[in-house]
């Protein structure tokens, strides 16, 4: 599925969101919502690989070019009020998908309207990274972007210093890397300073939970999925072979491959 439309959209706070819109724009589809450290262009192959629904939206969250600023009274409500505003321009969305961050997003706008299907790969939720936080915004301050992305990797994924090494001899995906970590700090202060529901996505008909088998059971992120699992009593949970939390950028048609056999009749 090819990119079609890319469409600007007003949100709160004098800001927008831009969406990038596969296939054809009028028909029923998947609203994706990416996490923290990742936007549209991220996610334009998996958008790709999915064939299920005849159309994808991929959301570019606020504050990553071209969409508009966090703005000062940026919460994680504004995330999920923005993507209630991207469900009111795409009313024939059949099913959201989100990643990491944009996967608590998703869930939580699933308590606040009905929506067929939800599916969220390696959602995270409070506590997560908390620890990072003063690093991070010391970082933020002096607009260390490299310093952002190795706290990202070391402090709260787990990788080893021979990881980020790696990372930053591949120079083109570094440099993407230091462009998404500018709202990262305050992204993640947003996650860690909400209380979630005790119930998520309660008016979804359906929830579609997705884990990558290599962090099943393990911190940050396999530990973080089983803290949502308990609050979303009614998910199938589903197992993607042989990845990690990065399965987007590592195995994209892959994961477009399990996408399409989730979509729900």
């Amino acid at each position: 599925m090819e990119r079609t439309i890319q469409k600007k959209i007003a949100v709160s706070g004098d800001s927008w969101v831009t969406v990038d819109v596969y296939g054809e724009p009028d028909a029923p589809g998947l609203v994706v919502v990416p996490g923290v450290m990742s936007d549209a262009y991220t996610w334009r192959h998996v958008a790709g690989s999915i064939a299920a629904w005849p159309s994808v939206v991929v959301v570019n969250r606020r504050g990553r070019a071209p969409s508009g600023p966090l703005t000062n009274s940026y919460s994680l409500q504004t995330e999920v009020e923005d993507l209630c505003v991207v469900l009111d321009e795409f009313d024939s969305t059949r099913a959201l998908f989100g990643w990491s961050y944009g996967g608590l997003i998703t869930v939580l706008a699933a308590n606040e309207r009905p929506i067929h299907q939800v599916i969220a790969y390696e959602p995270v939720m409070r506590p997560f990274g908390r620890h990072a936080l003063p690093d991070l915004k010391v970082a933020e301050e002096t607009a260390d972007w490299d310093r952002c992305v190795e706290i990202v990797n070391r402090q709260i994924s787990g990788f080893s210093a021979a990881h980020v090494e790696d990372l930053q001899a591949d120079h083109d995906g570094w440099a993407i890397l230091r462009r998404l970590s500018g709202p990262l700090h305050t992204e993640l202060g947003a996650l860690n300073a909400t209380l979630p529901p005790d119930v998520m996505a309660r008016q979804a008909d359906q929830v579609d939970l997705i884990i990558g088998q290599c962090n099943r059971g393990t911190a940050p992120y396999g530990t973080s999925f089983d803290n949502v699992r308990r609050h979303v009593a009614h998910a199938r949970v589903h197992e993607l072979p042989g990845q990690g939390h990065l399965a987007h950028m590592q195995a994209p048609a892959g994961l477009g491959h399990l996408l399409n056999t989730l979509a729900a009749i």
